[in-house]
């Protein structure tokens, strides 16, 4: 039996989570926070901790640690302090990070990802959320044997949301983690992209025996790229815990690193404990002290949250639990299927398109919906024409394919493309004979009353005429020339 599944010993689990807040400048500086740009371009005294230079806070940061503080139902603390977090790397050009400690910005929230089987809910708590400013980079690729360092992230505004050590499972901790990024997303505080590293996930795990109240040592997992990669880290490092617990060993408090390649994770070093960082008051930043009002504005801002919208697209479009789902794990895409149910008039159709070709073309393309060439009211107007006997349902794949490649109008596309659908019987029984020559065989069998062949007669004349015939009338065509 795996570690993972012992009966003898639980996992205990608690995530920090450094999320990096979408604002076009950073936390104490006018200097950009956009990511990709040349190293150590987007840069200035402050960032560099010249002589001289003092930070000024920046209230769109604020603004956007307010709105996760609040959709995570956590209490906004009227005052809270920035601190100095001493340590040093040679990416944290100030030897110390502006951080917040025993006074944050906000405690107490809580999230619930999912329920047991008799309907009790599954809450894990957060413990804070905090601001901070990001470290820069250390780039180990660049140049052999040495090690470059890029400063374009330090200063960054982050957040830290702690939780508290209430998951039992990598799957809850995965659970957690995602319903966390949606929640982020819909509420536009980030981008939540871990491959641009605006969500950074650290992972305390510790193991005790089954049914105890006390918790076990822990350690703290870095280095996981994906939210699969912190299910597979955890596992291993239980795994690892309770091996070494059950040979009657102790596990030391450290930082691990996780090696997807090995699927293990390796000590990196000695955990540091709060007195390590040496935390005092920032001296150059008063204390932050909020407005209530401006507070409740905030929040009543905060855009429609998923577990909402969710239960409105169910009612308002008649969708099932699980399409819902589905549309709602992003909310870029929930957005871009309403504007197409809404411009085409057609819940049901807009969910098919939407959740086949378009998410299929997105995936191929590799962008996100929102850089997406073919605009929401562009292909309401497709299925319009759909609809409306414009373009059959096999031209109009042709006509979406012609859209995503070239931006264009529906209508733009299939007339240029001369895809509207053809009724006119004079070109239907062109086409039906030209299919009934080429096939012979399946013409006489056809004749003589195999009518299970029309079906693939129609087949025929539809891929002849690249999808503009119609097919009702290709059907009574047919059915007229099987009764002769």
């Amino acid at each position: 039996m795996s570690a993972a599944a012992s009966p003898d010993y639980e996992m205990v689990v608690g995530l920090e989570v450094h999320v990096q807040l979408k604002t076009r400048t950073k936390a104490f500086c006018g200097c950009s926070a956009d990511f990709g740009a040349p190293p150590n371009t987007n840069v200035c005294p402050v960032c560099l901790a010249l002589p001289g230079a003092l930070p000024v806070l920046n209230q769109h940061a604020v603004e956007l640690a307010l709105r996760a503080a609040l959709a995570l139902d956590c209490k906004v603390n009227a005052t809270s302090v920035f601190a100095r977090k001493n340590y040093f790397y040679p990416d944290l050009p100030k030897g110390y990070q502006i951080s917040q400690y025993d006074r944050p910005l906000a405690e107490k929230g809580w999230l619930t990802i999912g329920e047991l089987d008799d309907g009790t809910p599954v809450r894990v708590g957060i413990t804070r959320v905090h601001m901070e400013e990001d470290a820069g980079k250390s780039v180990h690729d660049r140049y052999a044997g040495a090690t470059a360092i890029d400063l374009n992230r330090a200063g960054v505004p982050l957040i830290e949301i702690v939780s508290e050590p209430d998951m039992r499972s990598a799957a809850e901790a995965g659970a957690y983690l995602r319903l966390l990024k949606q929640i982020l997303s819909y509420s536009g505080v980030s981008d939540v992209s871990m491959e641009e590293g605006s969500l950074r996930v650290d992972a305390n795990v510790s193991a005790r025996i089954r049914g105890a109240t006390q918790l076990g040592t822990k350690t703290e997992v870095k280095n996981m790229n994906s939210f699969s990669a912190v299910e597979r880290a955890l596992d291993s490092e239980f795994a690892r815990q309770v091996a070494l617990l059950e040979s009657g060993g102790t596990v030391t408090q450290q930082t691990m690193l996780w090696d997807g390649a090995k699927g293990e994770t390796r000590a990196s070093r000695t955990k540091e404990e709060s007195h390590d960082y040496r935390y005092f008051p920032e001296p150059d930043l008063p204390p932050l002290v909020l407005d209530m009002e401006w507070v409740g504005r905030v929040g009543r801002a905060i855009p429609e949250l998923p577990d909402a919208r969710r239960k409105r697209m169910i009612g308002e479009y008649e969708l099932s639990a699980a399409d819902a789902e589905l549309l709602t794990a992003s909310a870029g895409m929930s957005e871009y299927f309403e504007a197409v149910a809404r411009a085409s008039l057609d819940p049901k159709a807009a969910l098919n398109w939407v959740m086949g070709e378009v998410s299929a073309a997105v995936n191929a393309a590799g962008v996100r919906i929102d850089e997406f060439p073919v605009r929401p009211a562009d292909l309401g107007e497709l299925l319009r024409m759909v609809r409306e006997d414009v373009v059959s349902h096999t031209a109009a794949k042709r006509v979406f394919a012609r859209m995503v490649e070239t931006g264009k109008p529906a209508a733009q596309v299939a007339a240029e493309e001369g895809l509207q659908k053809v009724g006119d019987d004079a070109a239907l029984v062109e086409w039906i004979d030209e299919v009934l020559r080429e096939n012979p065989a399946e013409a006489a069998r056809y004749k003589s009353g195999e009518t299970k062949l029309q079906g693939v007669l129609v087949g025929l004349v539809m891929k002849k005429s690249k999808g503009r015939a119609d097919p009702r009338k290709v059907n009574q065509l047919l059915s007229e020339r099987a009764r002769v």
